[in-house]
């Protein structure tokens, strides 16, 4: 990920905001909301409202995804090089999660979440947002079974 485009679009965030987004980038995997909250105890925030309105808001801005499967977040690997990066609708990432060891990888294939939405228009539905997500077995886990 691009973490000078990703501060760049943090700066003008309201505070609680812009410590969750830091305490998401220097993060080695996702987080859920709680996982936030106990990180940033020590700063003062102690609701989880207040850390869901930070979720929300750097959703908003293009900064974070949420993994449905896993409930929790991560830091946009393609924030956009404007401040602010991108409006989440037209961002429509996929995921790959690995079962073993939690690694997340975001896949931005414009073709291939074209063709899916094209298939749901076809079938009559208004796609309002997506979630894509493969989960498997990352090459280190794979590896580390004998599986490779």
């Amino acid at each position: 990920m691009d973490a000078s485009a990703a501060k760049r679009g943090a700066g003008r965030l309201p505070k609680n905001a812009h410590r969750v987004h830091e305490v998401l980038l220097d993060a080695d995997r996702p987080m859920t909301a709680y996982d936030l909250l106990d990180a940033l105890r020590g700063e003062g925030m102690t609701a989880p409202l207040t850390v869901y309105r930070a979720l929300r808001r750097l959703i908003a801005e293009g900064l974070v995804h949420r993994l449905e499967s896993l409930n929790a977040y991560v830091v946009c690997a393609h924030p956009g090089s404007e401040p602010g990066g991108h409006a989440e609708d037209s961002h429509a990432p996929a995921f790959i999660v690995c079962e073993g060891c939690g690694a997340v990888d975001e896949i931005e294939d414009s073709e291939a979440i074209g063709i899916l939405t094209s298939d749901a228009r076809r079938k009559g539905y208004a796609v309002s947002r997506m979630a894509v997500e493969m989960i498997g077995a990352c090459r280190t886990c794979r590896d580390a079974a004998g599986n490779g």
